[in-house]
Order: C-alpha cells, then sequence, then structure tokens
C-alpha cells in the first residue's frame, strides 16, 4: 500500500498558498485492507476512505470510463493494480494532477508544475471531455486563479463539450454547487467570462448572456457593467445573496432563475427585493421621511434588517459599477442606513398601548406606529415631517 497527496493541497502549497484540506491517494490496496487498517468507508460511487485519526479523504487509485451523457454516466475502476499515474491521467488540469509521495518527491508525469510557473489551466487528457461538470471547475479555478490563461486547446475542447449537448445534461444542484464556489472566488467576474467564452453560459444562464450588447457601447453595456459589479462585490468581501443579486440585477425577473438552479432562498428573497425596489432605492436621496418609511416597510427592513443592509450593498455595487463611478460614494447607503435605525428605535407596544388608550382599534393602531416611525426618520435625518 503506497499513499500519496495529491490535488488541489499539492498545488497550493507549491503556489505557496494556504492548504485547508488534503486529499490522498491509496495505490496497491483493496477495500478490505483499508477497513482492516481502521479506515472508515464513505464513498458511494467508488471507494474513498475516511483516515482513522485524522479523518482526511483517502481514495483507492481508479480509472473511470464514460458510459452515459452527464456527470454520473462513469462506470470506475479500482483496484490494486491500478498505478498512480492511471489515476492521475482522469484529473481534469494538469495543475492538479500533481502527487506528493511521503518523501516529499513529486510525481508529475503531465507537467502540472511547468504549467503552474506558466499561470496556464491545462486539461490532462481527452478524458476532460468526458465530465461537463469540469468546465464549471475550471470557470471556477479560473476566479480563483485570475491571472492564468486558459491553454488554446482546452478552451477548444471545452467549446466542442457544449456543441455536443454534454453542459445540457448537468442537474441544477452541481451548477449552483460550482457557480456559488465561484461567485464567492477574488474575480467572479473571471468566471462568467470563461462561461461565455467557451459557450457554456448560453446553455446555464441564459438571462445573463443576453446582457452582452445591450445598453450603451462597447466596454459599457449590461454585460460589462455586471462583470464590474460582481468584482466590486468580491472587493467589500460581500456574501454570497449579494452577490447572486448582483448577477441577476438586470437579467429580468430572479425567480425563474433561482427556481432552474434551486439556490438557497436568501439568496432568491434578496434578489427579488432588489429587482422590486432598487429604482426607489437609488431615487432615495432627495426622499422625505415619509417615503424612506413607506420604502423600509415595502422592503420587510423593519423585520428583515440584515437583508435590506445587503439589499443596499447590491445597489452600492451597481451605481459603482458606471464608468467613472467606481471610487465615487454612495450616499443612499449611509442616509438609509440612518433612517432604517430611527425606525427601528420605536418602541411599538408603547405606541400601540396609547393609540389604543385613545380609543383607536385595528388599522388606526398601526398608523399611529407608522407615522411615529415617519417622525423618528424626520428627527433622525433633520428633513421635517414630509
Amino acid at each position: 500500500m503506497q499513499i500519496y497527496e495529491v490535488g488541489g493541497a499539492v498545488r497550493d502549497a507549491l503556489l505557496g498558498l494556504p492548504v485547508n484540506d488534503r486529499d490522498w491517494v491509496v495505490v496497491g490496496a483493496t477495500p478490505e485492507q483499508m477497513m482492516a487498517a481502521g479506515y472508515l468507508p464513505v464513498g458511494k460511487d467508488f471507494p474513498v476512505f475516511l483516515h482513522p485519526d485524522t479523518r482526511e479523504e483517502h481514495a483507492l487509485a481508479r480509472t473511470e470510463r464514460k458510459t452515459a451523457r452527464g456527470y454520473h454516466g462513469f462506470a470506475f475502476q479500482a483496484t490494486p493494480e491500478v498505478t498512480l499515474e492511471e489515476d492521475l491521467a482522469r484529473r481534469d488540469l494538469t495543475i492538479n494532477a500533481i502527487a506528493r509521495a511521503p518523501d516529499g518527491r513529486l510525481i508529475d508525469p503531465y507537467h502540472g508544475q511547468r504549467d503552474l510557473r506558466a499561470r496556464v489551466l491545462r486539461h490532462v487528457t481527452e478524458a476532460f471531455r468526458e465530465d461537463p461538470v469540469r468546465i464549471l471547475r475550471l470557470a471556477r479555478l479560473a476566479a480563483r486563479f485570475h491571472d492564468f490563461s486558459i491553454a488554446p486547446e482546452t478552451l477548444s475542447l471545452m467549446r466542442g463539450m457544449v456543441a455536443d449537448g454534454e453542459v445540457d445534461a448537468l442537474v441544477p444542484e452541481r451548477v449552483w454547487q460550482e457557480l456559488a464556489r465561484g461567485l464567492m472566488e477574488s474575480r467572479p467576474s473571471r468566471m462568467l467570462e470563461v462561461l461565455r467564452a467557451c459557450g457554456a453560459m448560453a446553455r446555464l444562464l441564459p438571462e445573463v448572456d443576453r446582457l452582452w450588447g445591450v445598453g450603451q457601447a462597447a466596454g459599457d453595456d449590461l454585460g460589462s457593467r455586471l462583470l464590474r459589479r460582481l468584482d466590486l462585490s468580491a472587493r467589500l468581501a460581500a456574501p454570497l445573496p449579494v452577490r447572486f443579486a448582483c448577477l441577476t440585477l438586470q437579467a429580468g425577473p430572479p425567480r425563474p432563475m433561482a427556481e432552474r438552479l434551486r439556490v438557497p432562498t436568501e439568496c432568491r428573497d434578496l434578489a427579488e427585493v432588489l429587482a422590486r425596489e432598487q429604482a426607489s432605492i437609488q431615487d432615495s436621496a432627495s426622499a422625505g421621511p415619509a417615503e424612506l418609511v413607506a420604502l423600509l416597510e415595502r422592503c420587510d427592513a423593519l423585520r428583515k434588517p440584515q437583508r435590506f443592509v445587503d439589499v443596499l450593498l447590491v445597489c452600492e455595487c451597481e451605481a459603482r459599477s458606471l464608468p467613472g463611478m467606481q471610487d465615487a460614494p454612495y450616499p443612499q447607503r449611509p442616509r438609509l442606513l440612518a433612517a432604517l435605525e430611527a425606525a427601528r428605535s420605536v418602541d411599538t407596544a408603547r405606541i400601540a398601548a396609547r393609540a389604543q388608550a385613545a380609543g383607536v382599534q385595528g388599522r388606526g393602531v398601526g398608523e399611529w406606529v407608522h407615522q411615529a416611525r415617519v417622525d423618528a426618520v424626520a428627527a433622525r435625518l433633520g428633513n421635517g415631517s414630509s
């Protein structure tokens, strides 16, 4: 039994980056031998085991053969006869096909170190075309390693996969998983550029793909603004719901895309609030207290203040995505946050008790509370009680 460290951990160590998760491949062993050594079996599709002490994943060296379209259309062979080089050959990119032996020696049959030095993302073998998820993974890695280029032959291979309909067989959950991870990288715009370059965006995100060429001149069309908006959200360390809303803004109603990709509810809800209220938020700089409170109530900001904070962050990213506005202030955000704080400071129970003591019932109590919030916002902003 021989055990090698493989994949992203080796790659990141060679790049001088922090290593969080480590993966291992085991050559020359059977499942029975692994369990006898105390490893816990967890793999469903092929033999994967957890180390008895570290709980790190150890997979038996394996080969795979395409049997049907899509992500699950594979037959695996994991026997003691499978070599390390055969296992590495089935990996997606050369930079992920480097193994480290226990003595520190690197096994690099597909020249991953060379591509690391050249900052190139290159497929290992033609087997890349058999798994459409690899298109998404490469696009995600491009968003992380945004100074890496894509080998022309790899991009050509990806285009062929799209043309052959491989991308159409991807299940929504897997698309969202990779898309969400890419959105959270340091340069999410790069993921979209790669998906668009190979044609996958038109299949997976047609609403987004149609933004290019819409609006202003090239470089300032809606697609270009989307790329700038997403990268600004990354620089501001925005959470995933904000980045998803940045993606869907201007791409039409967000619900169809959200339902198709089965995105989390918090992502969908924020995008819907944004789509409905973005124009009012952008125009709020001149709005009076009554208009501001009405806006807060429509956004359910009094009950869900953090979601409203996130909505404002998307609006700021959009405003600053305009040419020449990248470093411009966005006064709407502090003004609306101040209004929210003032409105939430109102003691609604006390106001309701006063209203009832005055004989006010039903909807009238809500009107008293609403007016108290308007007065509180007016006092905070010094705008009178319009």
